[in-house]
């Protein structure tokens, strides 16, 4: 909890968009950790399977931040589109 507390104080005061996105990097992989700290506390296996599909998304959903920060969509091709002669 403590380093939650301390990786949102780092989201709120920056100075850049890294810190805040390592913050929030943070504090998901710590929310995976007390998951499955908890599930192996309480003896139910299950919690994870949990943590882990928690750790994907939030693996996945950082890279979709980083892709839009990048390139400033997530959709459409990663190659500039080609120049067709139109058939000729």
């Amino acid at each position: 909890m403590v380093t939650i507390a301390m990786a949102l104080v780092r989201a709120a005061l920056g100075p850049s968009v890294f810190d805040r996105l390592q913050a929030a990097n943070t504090v998901g992989t710590v929310a995976m950790l007390l998951l499955a700290v908890l599930g192996f506390l309480s003896g139910r296996p299950d919690f994870l399977d949990l943590a882990l599909t928690y750790g994907l998304l939030n693996a996945i959903g950082m890279f979709a931040v980083l892709k839009f920060m990048r390139q400033g969509d997530l959709g459409g091709d990663d190659f500039p589109p080609t120049k067709t002669d139109g058939g000729s």
